[in-house]
């Protein structure tokens, strides 16, 4: 109930930009760097969930400084200009310390220290300091006012398969656990393709408007969702003889109807087949 409640106040607050900042090198590149500091699999999703609403909220700030200052058309692109350079000088500076601060949300793995994030951000040849590290920290921390704790699709995913167990499901849970994971990954890392397949899907309808586009988003920012067809995905490859009944606890627990994830499923599996046909 706490994470449905959780998930419907975010999408009721969702901001036009959501999803720009996950495409998938960004998302690629977190992923990688987590792998490359032995985080666990929650760490890499929650700092994808750091950046991208940190990013959001800068750029409005910047924004809204300096369209204040400016005010008119020509100054409003060379405001946009500006804030697109500050953005670009400082951004893997501020993906790195989003994968800091995920990390320490993490009570069961070593830290990201920031000796360890200056040596990586100087192997790429930035000459940041100790000290512009821990300020970069902090300007996350601030622009967030300190709401970093925040709830990722993993989290909905394990709660889930949780109560799927409780009800009489008869799943192999360990296995079906490292599936889910490796959709989940797979959901973010192609996540333009999937959810372009689901709208069309979903209007009948190869070209959709931008209005259709735009009302999508929720869709797109719906972490209970993405869950429910990430397990189903999953049940349907390991052992589609329980997927029947899997979607119909599914729906009873969630409210998402057997339609909605079956055309999810159906989104990932085409995805997975075209990435794997040659």
């Amino acid at each position: 109930i706490h994470l449905a409640t959780e998930n419907e106040q975010y999408l009721s607050e969702l901001p036009e930009q959501a999803g720009y900042f996950k495409e998938t090198r960004i998302v690629e590149f977190i992923f990688l760097l987590s792998e490359k500091w032995h985080l666990d699999q929650s760490t890499r999703y929650q700092a994808v969930e750091l950046l991208e609403r940190f990013m959001i909220k800068q750029v409005e700030q910047m924004c809204d400084s300096r369209g204040n200052a400016k005010g008119r058309e020509q100054g409003q692109r060379s405001s946009w200009s500006s804030v697109k350079d500050q953005i670009a000088n400082t951004f893997v500076l501020r993906l790195v310390s989003c994968v800091q601060l995920a990390s320490k949300l993490s009570l069961h793995y070593s830290r990201v220290t920031s000796d360890t994030a200056l040596k990586f951000l100087q192997s790429l040849k930035y000459s940041y300091t100790k000290q512009e590290l821990l300020e970069s920290e902090l300007a996350v921390l601030n622009t967030l006012h300190f709401h970093i704790n925040v709830s990722t699709p993993l989290a909905y995913v394990e709660l889930l398969l949780e109560v799927l167990g409780y009800n009489g499901c008869l799943l192999p849970a360990k296995p079906l656990h490292q599936l889910c994971v490796q959709l989940l990954d797979f959901c973010y890392l192609t996540r333009e393709s999937i959810y372009d397949t689901l709208l069309k899907i979903a209007i009948e309808n190869s070209t959709p408007s931008k209005l259709q586009i735009a009302k999508f988003l929720t869709v797109k920012e719906d972490f209970m969702l993405l869950a429910v067809g990430v397990i189903s995905t999953g049940v349907f490859i390991l052992s589609p003889g329980h997927w029947e009944q899997v979607v119909e606890h599914l729906n009873c627990i969630t409210g998402i109807t057997p339609q909605s994830i079956l055309e999810f499923s159906y989104a990932v599996v085409r995805r997975i087949v075209g990435s794997t046909t040659p």
